[in-house]
C-alpha cells in the first residue's frame, strides 16, 4: 500500500481544449511549492493530480499544497492495485486510523467513483462491498444521510481509498490569466487584493511606495514580508520599491492641502502605469474599497482612474472590512499587516480632504507640477528585487 495525496482540480477540468495549458501550469506550481520537501512522483490521472508520499511529512505536504491555486480538495489516500483483497486491506487500514484519531465516530457512508468501467461491479455494488468490510471489522453503523465520516473509493487502473477531503483555495493556476502589477501597501487590504487576483490565475508582481526617511526601513521590511506571503500563493515575484517623498513634498508645496492625498494617488498611478507599460503588465491591481477612506469615494476613484488606460482591478471594492480581515487571517497576512509601522499615505495627511474632486479641478491644481519630470526622477531611484515564496529551507 502506498500513501499519496489526491488533488481535486475544480473548474480547471472544465477548460476544454485549453485544459492542458492550465494543467501544465498547475504541475509547475505544485513542484515549485513542494521544493525542500521530500516527495515522490507527481502525476495526472483521470481528472486528478497525485503526489507520492515518501516519508512521514503529510502535514507539510498538505500545508504547501493548500497554497497552490487550482486545487479544490486534498485527500490523503492509500493507493492499491485494483483487486478485492488489496482494496479490503486498504479500507481496514484507513478506517482503523480514522477511528483511532476520532473515537467518537459511530456512523459512516461508503462512496465510490468507478473510473474503470471494465471493473465487473458498478459503483453502488462496490460501495456495498466496502460497507460490508467496515461493518464486519469495526463497531460503527451505516448512515447515508448524516454520517460521521465517509469512506471514499476512487476506482481507476489503481484504486485510491481515503476518508478526508481537506479544502484548498480552488481558483486557477498562477500565470494562466496574464500578469498584474499590485500596488502593495503595508495595510490589510492590498495583500488580500493580490491574493484574490492571484486566485483567478493572474501572475502578481508588487509595487510599493514609501516615504523614507519619513517612513522607516522596518516598514519596508514589513511590506516585503507581505510580498513573500503573496509569492507563496502566486510565484516568485518582482518587487518594485519607489520613494514617493520628493513627489509628496512638491505636492505639499504647490497644491491645495485638501487635495494632497488624491494628487499623491494620481502620481502613484502614473508611476504604476509607466511600469506596467514598460514591462508588459496586463492590468493594475489595488486594494481600494469604496468609501473606506477619503480618496476612495466614487469621485476620488474616477479622478485616479483618469491617469491610466490600463485595466484596473479592485477586487475589494464592495466588500465589508470584516470580510477583508477574515480573508487576511485565513491567508496569514493579517498579523503582519497590523504591525505599527508608518505608511507613505500618512505623510502630509490633510485634515479636511476633498471628498468630491473632479478631473478638471485636480488637473488645474496639478498645473504647477512638472508631472513627467517627477515621475522620471522617482523611477530613476526605484529599486527592483526578486522575492520568492517557499525555498529550500522549510518555513
Amino acid at each position: 500500500m502506498n500513501r499519496e495525496m489526491a488533488l481535486s482540480l475544480g473548474e480547471l477540468v472544465l477548460k476544454g481544449k485549453n485544459r492542458h495549458r492550465f494543467l501544465e501550469q498547475l504541475m509547475r506550481q505544485i513542484k515549485r511549492n513542494l521544493r525542500g520537501i521530500d516527495h515522490g512522483k507527481i502525476y495526472h490521472n483521470m481528472g486528478k493530480v497525485y503526489v507520492e508520499v515518501v516519508s512521514d511529512n503529510e502535514e507539510k505536504l498538505i500545508n504547501r499544497l493548500k497554497h497552490v491555486f487550482g486545487i479544490v480538495y486534498i485527500a490523503p489516500t492509500i493507493k492499491v492495485e485494483t483487486n478485492p483483497e488489496q482494496i479490503e486491506e486498504a479500507v481496514k487500514e484507513i478506517v482503523k486510523q480514522t477511528l483511532e484519531k476520532n473515537p467518537e465516530y459511530k456512523t459512516f457512508k461508503a462512496i465510490t467513483s468507478r473510473g474503470d468501467k471494465k471493473f465487473p461491479l458498478n459503483s453502488m455494488e462496490i460501495s456495498a462491498k466496502i460497507g460490508g468490510i467496515v461493518l464486519k471489522n469495526f463497531d460503527v453503523k451505516v448512515d447515508v444521510h448524516n454520517p460521521d465520516f465517509n469512506v471514499y473509493c476512487d476506482l481507476k487502473k489503481d484504486t485510491y481509498i481515503y476518508v478526508e477531503k481537506i479544502k484548498a483555495h480552488g481558483g486557477l493556476p498562477s500565470g494562466t490569466n496574464g500578469r498584474g502589477l499590485l500596488l502593495l501597501s503595508g495595510g490589510i487590504d492590498s495583500p488580500v487584493a493580490g491574493f484574490l487576483m492571484a486566485k483567478r490565475g493572474v501572475k502578481v508582481d508588487c509595487l510599493h511606495f514609501h516615504s523614507y526617511p519619513f517612513t522607516s526601513e522596518r516598514a519596508e521590511e514589513k511590506v516585503k514580508k507581505l510580498a513573500e506571503d503573496i509569492a507563496n500563493f502566486s510565484d516568485e515575484l518582482t518587487f518594485y520599491s519607489v520613494n514617493i517623498l520628493p513627489v509628496q513634498k512638491e505636492i505639499n508645496k504647490n497644491c491645495p492641502e485638501e487635495e494632497m492625498t488624491i494628487i499623491s494617488r494620481r502620481f502613484m498611478m502614473r508611476i504604476a502605469d509607466k511600469i506596467a507599460r514598460e514591462n508588459n503588465y496586463d492590468c493594475i491591481i489595488t486594494g481600494e474599497n469604496l468609501g473606506q477612506v477619503a480618496s476612495q469615494t466614487i469621485n476620488g476613484l474616477t479622478v485616479t482612474n483618469d491617469i491610466t488606460n490600463k485595466l484596473v482591478f479592485r477586487p475589494l471594492i464592495g466588500m465589508d472590512k470584516v470580510d477583508i480581515i477574515e480573508i487576511a487571517k485565513e491567508i496569514d497576512t493579517y498579523e503582519t499587516s497590523i504591525l505599527p509601522f508608518e505608511d507613505c499615505c500618512t505623510v502630509f495627511l490633510p485634515k479636511h480632504p476633498n471628498l468630491k474632486p473632479t478631473i478638471e479641478g485636480i488637473e488645474e491644481s496639478e498645473e504647477p507640477l512638472d508631472s513627467e519630470k517627477l515621475v522620471e526622477e522617482a523611477m530613476e531611484k526605484m529599486s527592483v528585487s526578486k522575492i520568492g515564496g517557499y525555498d529550500e529551507e522549510e518555513k
